[in-house]
């Protein structure tokens, strides 16, 4: 450490870090964690800043949020996405190339994107790009600007600005990504013929039938054999399936570059206790049943899941249809960003998991998938001084007047939550602490290598 001392010393009894949950303290000097240290090495002559048996853990890495902005920043916006994510404890999120207007998927796209982020940032937050029929040219442009990987739908996006892949897309895009070892990020559901029509749009079971698994595991066996024709890195986003989970382990086996996440919502709800006409709960791929559920938790432990992430899909309110109740027309998305440590922490407790799995799930697995495993996801000397202190033992319930996503229907409402975040750092800047953001947003731009 500097003679000068460390700009912050934070004492605590639990620090998550990769070698186990330690008693210590964590030392910043300019941003980067300088030190990880036992309390009994800390100078006495430096303050500290201690949070007594309050949890020390990496800022949470979130790499699937829908932003909005520009173009429907009414949806949701830069600057309440990442006041709700620093308030949930994570300090980097990606944003999808969908639902804003233009769709990312050129540089000029691209360039508006990055100008309606400035001054707006609460945390630090990358890109992706979309891949849809047509801009295949544009691919190369946007990975020398920058972003951090390519999205592709196999099914109707719900934008049409955003259309379907076809497979001939696909095969003229992923040479391509695999040349620059990106990851082709996909949405895999595929419709083979089954309907998708629902005589009672009231009903969730309906909905659920609607969409059924065999979408998903045969969308994952086409980007699996593509996967393996063209060396280009896979990556299946928010898994619903638990039947797929064979098909990827054996691909993983095999060496693929494959990878997987899912998201809180599958992990925590099980389509037997979704009340017909309660829309807040529709999203594509849809919550399936508790046994399904159970069996994703499996593949998580097992690593054939490789971490968790929101999939933050909010929308305008009346775009849910909740009065009308209808499935069938209502926007498909979960609003959770904020509440995504406390929910996966919930249900992963009741199941026997531990600090330092949350920590892999949320942390390290999205850095490392990101590619920002040198900077973020571990509390290790040299990285960024990204942290959350929470208290894992305290138990709120979700209520609209907290949440500071742009607006607030979420099925999350009214439910009994454990694990409350105190403080984020951002860099070794405090940017929120006890209901309060206590900076200028401080959050950057992050942009691949």
């Amino acid at each position: 450490m500097s003679a000068a001392g460390p700009d912050l010393i934070l004492r605590s009894r639990r620090i998550v870090t990769p070698d186990g949950i330690r008693d210590g303290a964590v030392s910043i000097k300019d941003g980067v964690i300088a030190d990880v240290v036992f309390t009994e090495d800390i100078p006495s002559n430096w303050l500290v800043e201690d949070v007594g048996d309050s949890v020390v853990m990496p800022g949470l890495v979130d790499s699937h949020v829908h932003i909005n902005e520009p173009g429907r920043t009414e949806w949701e916006g830069f600057e309440t996405a990442t006041r709700a994510a620093a308030a949930g404890g994570i300090t980097t999120l990606v944003d999808m190339p969908l639902n804003s207007s233009p769709v990312t998927t050129t540089v000029e796209a691209f360039e508006q994107k990055l100008a309606a982020a400035r001054g707006k940032l609460w945390v630090d937050c990358g890109f992706y790009a979309g891949l849809i029929p047509g801009n295949t040219a544009h691919l190369e442009p946007l990975i020398d600007a920058g972003v951090l990987g390519v999205k592709a739908f196999l099914v109707h996006s719900g934008i049409d600005e955003f259309p379907n892949a076809t497979e001939a897309d696909l095969r003229a895009g992923m040479p391509i990504l695999a040349r620059h070892n990106v990851p082709l990020l996909v949405h895999a559901e595929c419709d083979f013929g089954t309907s998708s029509y629902m005589a009672d749009p009231r009903s969730y079971a309906a909905y659920l039938a609607s969409r059924p698994k065999a979408w998903e595991n045969e969308a994952i066996r086409l980007m699996i054999d593509l996967c393996r024709e063209y060396g280009c890195p896979t990556h299946i986003v928010h898994l619903s399936s638990s039947e797929a989970v064979s098909i990827l382990r054996a691909a993983r086996q095999d060496g693929l570059p494959v990878t997987v996440e899912t998201c809180p919502h599958f992990l925590f709800f099980a389509s037997e206790d979704i009340p017909d006409g309660d829309t807040r709960f529709k999203c594509a791929p849809p919550i399936r049943e508790g046994e399904n559920c159970e069996r994703l938790w499996q593949a998580l432990r097992e690593g054939v899941i490789d971490f968790v992430v929101s999939d933050h899909s909010p929308s305008l309110p009346s775009l849910k249809r909740l009065e009308e109740g209808d499935f069938q027309q209502a926007w498909g998305g979960i609003a959770s960003l904020q509440f995504g440590l406390p929910i996966v922490w919930t249900a992963a407790r009741k199941r026997g998991g531990s600090l330092p799995d949350l920590a892999e799930w949320m942390c390290r697995g999205p850095a490392r998938f990101l590619g920002l495993d040198h900077r973020k996801g571990t509390i290790e000397v040299g990285k960024d001084a990204d942290l959350v202190v929470w208290n894992p033992d305290a138990a709120f319930t979700v209520a609209p007047s907290m949440i500071h996503h742009r607006n607030k229907l979420t099925p999350y409402e009214g439910i009994a939550l454990s694990g409350i975040v105190e403080k984020t750092f951002l860099r070794g800047v405090k940017v929120f602490e006890a209901g309060d953001f206590l900076d200028p947003p401080v959050g950057q731009v992050v942009l691949r290598r």
